[in-house]
């Protein structure tokens, strides 16, 4: 097992198995992360603004969104173990269902809250489907999209280090659960630093990319 002063100065190295350098465990963390989360946002946007756009199905389900929302991460994890029989896709999953329900809610309260003049002018003017939608709804709706992002990749990280320490293998929160294991407080310390580090590049990364999609005078 390497010491602590070789995961500093070399997180590249890969001795085979689980004893890998941190920058090894981080990228398998990231690779769930990437996955899951892509999952959630494309279903979450989608299923939001179904649901937006129908008082029906926005009556129906809000009610069931808010309440599977509360649900913490973890409590997901023997069922998608029970369903998927494998640790990888069972990880992947509890981030998609830890990620999509801020998502969904934000893009449901998006597209509810466009102003009833611009559906009116839609109307009047006779604008088909795909230009309202490009036009109208997705301009005014994209500011609380990338709000649910923004929330949404926060929690999945959250949710993955969680998750690891019981699923087991390489990521880096097994890497903290195996270091605290053998009473290697130091490589907990700085397994932390990097997660802290890490998550906040997801944040900035979503925010940089809601920087180049929100329409101009939506910027701050």
């Amino acid at each position: 097992m390497t010491d602590t002063w070789e995961l500093i100065v070399n997180p590249f190295f890969n001795y085979g198995g689980t004893d890998k350098g941190l920058f090894w465990q981080v990228l398998t963390s990231l690779q769930r992360v990437a996955l899951g989360f892509s999952l959630a946002a494309i279903v979450g946007v989608a299923l939001g603004i179904l649901v937006g756009t129908s008082s029906l199905m926005y009556s129906a389900l809000d009610p069931l969104f808010q309440v599977l929302r509360t649900v913490p991460p973890l409590a997901w994890l023997p069922i998608s173990l029970a369903a998927f029989q494998q640790a990888n896709p069972s990880a992947i999953f509890v981030i998609f269902i830890t990620a999509i329900w801020p998502i969904i809610i934000n893009t449901t309260e998006g597209v509810r809250q466009i102003p009833q003049d611009y559906n009116n002018v839609a109307r009047v003017l006779r604008l088909s489907k795909p230009v309202y939608f490009l036009k109208v709804l997705f301009p005014a709706t994209v500011p609380y999209i990338f709000t649910g992002l923004r929330i949404g990749i926060g929690l999945s990280w959250l949710a993955i280090v969680a998750a690891e320490m019981l699923i087991g293998g390489v990521g880096i929160g097994f890497f903290i659960w195996d270091a605290w294991n053998s009473s290697r407080i130091s490589d907990i310390i700085i397994a932390i630093v990097y997660v802290g580090v890490v998550g906040l590049l997801l944040d900035r990364l979503i925010v940089f990319i809601g920087s180049l999609v929100l329409p101009e005078e939506q910027k701050k």
